[in-house]
């Protein structure tokens, strides 16, 4: 009987990723290695929008070690309604963001951005299943391109927890 070697499935690494940043640039993930990242589902109409504020906070405080990405999306009730143009308009103007932000994208459902489904899957990430349950959940990767996990959407960017993650590595999965 011969044995037949069948190679294993290669997974994506996050640094494998290029996005698209809100002014149509491409944005690769590589370039944040040696980094931790927060990538956040954004709204601009969500009872949540005003963590757009602690998370320009948090990105003047910690941006030598953590880049904040932020992804519009509109799967929940419609709370983000405006175009890429708007939405950076809007993050601008009301909330002085300056971490990247990119183009509008969906983060569940059939047309879930591919980003998303590496996040969401254990198969892919090879650390957790999870699902993007509202805007503004944050999914966290270490400086090696490792998902941690994620903190929900009402965990403030300014919480104890997120600053723990982010000057000490430490993080517990929420249940």
């Amino acid at each position: 009987m011969a044995l037949i070697l069948v190679p294993a499935l290669s997974q994506k690494s996050f640094y494998d990723f290029t996005v698209e940043s809100i002014d149509g640039q491409q944005y690769s993930m590589a370039d944040l290695k040696g980094k931790k990242v927060m990538i956040v589902n954004t709204a601009s109409q969500c009872r949540y929008t005003p963590q757009y504020k602690d998370l320009e906070l948090l990105n003047k405080a910690y941006r030598q070690k953590l880049v904040i990405i932020g992804f519009p999306a509109n799967n929940f009730m419609d709370q983000e309604p405006l175009n890429n143009k708007e939405i950076k308009e809007f993050c601008n103007s009301r909330y002085g963001v300056t971490f990247p932000m990119m183009a509008k994208i969906s983060v569940k459902g059939n047309d879930m951005h591919p980003l998303y489904r590496w996040l969401t899957s254990k198969s892919a990430n090879g650390v957790l299943d999870s699902e993007v349950s509202w805007n503004f959940q944050k999914y966290i990767i270490d400086e090696n391109g490792n998902l941690v996990g994620f903190f929900k959407s009402a965990v403030k960017p300014l919480s104890d927890e997120v600053i723990n993650w982010v000057t000490k590595g430490q993080f517990t999965q929420a249940r």
